[in-house]
């Protein structure tokens, strides 16, 4: 492993701008209790906890599980099983599923991208259930899938019945599932082209018009928000979980079972503004930058660039002295041929005794060494 000490480290840290990890909390001290079954509050970029009340006590969530099934559906797209544009029969089953819909029309086909913003503006049922029976044949068959995405994002306390959550014995979760799920969404970029959706009139293959009214009214009346989910039964009662951006902080929020909808969004900015206010984000390497050496093996060429695929930061408590963090890169036995895009190895950042990983990849192309260059290369030592 080598082990670098950047200089721009340094220079935040004089400057008083470095942001240095801090402990995990599960109470905050002056933060009352907030008026819910369940609450947590996380940071978006590492994942730590900021505040919990009963976060791992599962409950039923309603229709944040459609959470879930939107990630499902945005990563078959991405692996290419999937396109924006495929075009869905709706079923019969799907059109009749009843509660919150777009009132998609069976047998017609809608484009994946429309039923993706029914999902996650309007919390469609009969768009969750289109989307689950196009990619696993059948909704019970999703939920198999949908289950098996939860234990690998470590939803340790989470069962999926359906891809709706509508009511259903045997479904459940926690707060702190629910935000990990929420986090691992909010990694698609794409998603936030439907999560900032307020109000829209969608056209239907037949000419039929339906008014989409986004259910989160928290990314129109609370200017940090970006994204999140909605859900409501009456054993549920009323949930949020919410993703809101401030500068470079980024924070999830969830709140389950509220006695009212007012009272789900009124706690969810009260445990927002909470995280904004004692946390601050910052930045280090910036997503893309070539800041990295790796070193090649049998190529032209000894050493590529490579870059971050994600911001590398690091976050403190407002008010806390800034502190030096150490940035270690661990580059794979990487090979000639490689790739610009190709993942070359991993960037840990630790601060306080708390570490972030972030992966590393090739900014440029290596082509494998030929017979000129190793003469080169002879040559050389030679001089």
């Amino acid at each position: 492993m080598k082990k670098i000490v950047f200089f721009l480290i340094a220079i935040l840290a004089v400057f008083g701008l470095f942001a240095p990890f801090t402990a995990k909390t599960a109470t905050a001290e002056g933060f009352s209790p907030v008026k819910a079954k369940s609450a947590c509050l996380i940071d978006k970029r590492t994942g730590e906890l900021l505040y919990g009340q009963n976060e791992n006590t599962e409950f039923p969530i309603a229709s944040m599980v459609k959470i879930m099934t939107a990630l499902l559906t945005f990563e078959e797209i991405e692996k290419g099983n999937l396109s924006f544009d495929e075009k869905v029969v709706v079923s019969d089953t799907a059109a009749g599923m009843g509660g919150s819909q777009m009132f998609l029309d069976r047998g017609l086909e809608y484009p994946v991208t429309d039923l993706l913003k029914g999902v996650i503006v309007v919390s469609a049922n009969d768009a969750c259930v289109a989307l689950a029976e196009r990619i696993s044949g059948a909704e019970e068959v999703f939920v198999d899938k949908m289950n098996a995405r939860a234990k690998e994002l470590q939803m340790q306390n989470t069962v999926f019945v359906n891809a709706t959550g509508l009511p259903k014995e045997g479904g459940h979760s926690t707060a702190h599932d629910v935000a990990l799920m929420l986090r691992e969404l909010t990694e698609h970029e794409r998603y936030y082209d439907y999560s900032k959706i307020w109000l829209e009139d969608y056209v239907h293959p037949d000419g039929r018009v339906t008014t989409l009214t986004n259910t989160n009214k928290f990314v129109r009346f609370y200017e940090e928000c970006d994204g999140g989910k909605t859900g409501f039964t009456s054993e549920a009662k009323f949930c949020l979980a919410a993703s809101a951006t401030r500068g470079d902080t980024k924070l999830i929020s969830v709140v389950i079972g509220a006695e009212d909808g007012k009272t789900r969004f009124n706690e969810s900015k009260r445990l927002l503004s909470y995280g904004f206010a004692s946390y601050k984000s910052e930045v280090i390497v910036k997503k893309g930058d070539a800041v990295f050496t790796c070193p090649i093996k049998g190529g032209a060429v000894k050493e590529i660039k490579a870059y971050s695929g994600e911001d590398v930061t690091v976050l403190r408590k407002t008010g806390e002295s800034p502190t030096d963090a150490e940035v270690d890169t661990l580059f794979y036995n990487v090979k000639a041929p490689v790739k610009t895009g190709d993942a070359v190895g991993e960037c840990t950042v630790t601060e306080g005794g708390k570490s972030y990983t972030v992966k590393l990849y090739a900014a440029e192309d290596a082509k494998k060494a030929g017979i000129g260059d190793i003469f080169g290369k002879i040559a050389k030592e030679w001089n």
